[in-house]
This record gives C-alpha cells, structure tokens and sequence, in this order.
C-alpha cells in the first residue's frame, strides 16, 4: 500500500450491522483503532478502492474516501447523523 494507512476487516456486502457495531479497523503506523457503524443496517456497498489507496479517507472523504454503504434498518435513524456541514463545523480549528 503507497500509505501509512490501511483499512482492515471491512463487512461483505450483505451483512446486517447493528449500530455501534465494528465495521472494521483502521491501522496507522502508531495505532490500530476499530470502525463503529453509526446505525443499524445492510452493507449494500464496500469501497474496494480503499485496498489500495486507503489515504482517500483523508484526501477525499467526501468523494472517494466513503468505506461503506448502508441501506438504513430504519430511515429516521439518518436524521440523527451530521451531514458534511455540520461536520466541518465540529471538526473546524
């Protein structure tokens, strides 16, 4: 990989996470931590992308850098989720 990063354990497409379940892990030079789903779901979609280029979580989080697609258990669930906005917000300075 041309990154100090990986992306490991990613879900089949298919698989039913619960939130708060591990998705997979992210592992850095320094440290390994877990992915955590932020709502129930079926995985419909896994960024292969990320096998070989996973610095794409940080250059491109809002293009190329997704990890996985969810189809929500329940639609409302999505309400309680930021969107990029309100994100860069949190994350600002």
């Amino acid at each position: 990989v041309g990154s100090e990063m990986c992306i490991r354990d990613r879900p089949e497409v298919g698989r039913r996470l619960t939130k708060d379940e591990t998705l997979g892990v992210i592992e850095s030079v320094k440290t390994a931590s877990d992915l955590f789903a932020p709502v129930a779901g079926e995985v419909v979609a896994v960024n292969e992308a990320l096998g070989d280029a996973p610095e794409l979580v940080n250059s491109e989080p809002y293009e190329g850098g997704w990890m996985v697609r969810l189809k929500l258990e329940d639609p409302a669930a999505g309400d309680v989720l930021m969107d990029a906005a309100a994100y860069r917000e949190v994350t600002a300075g």
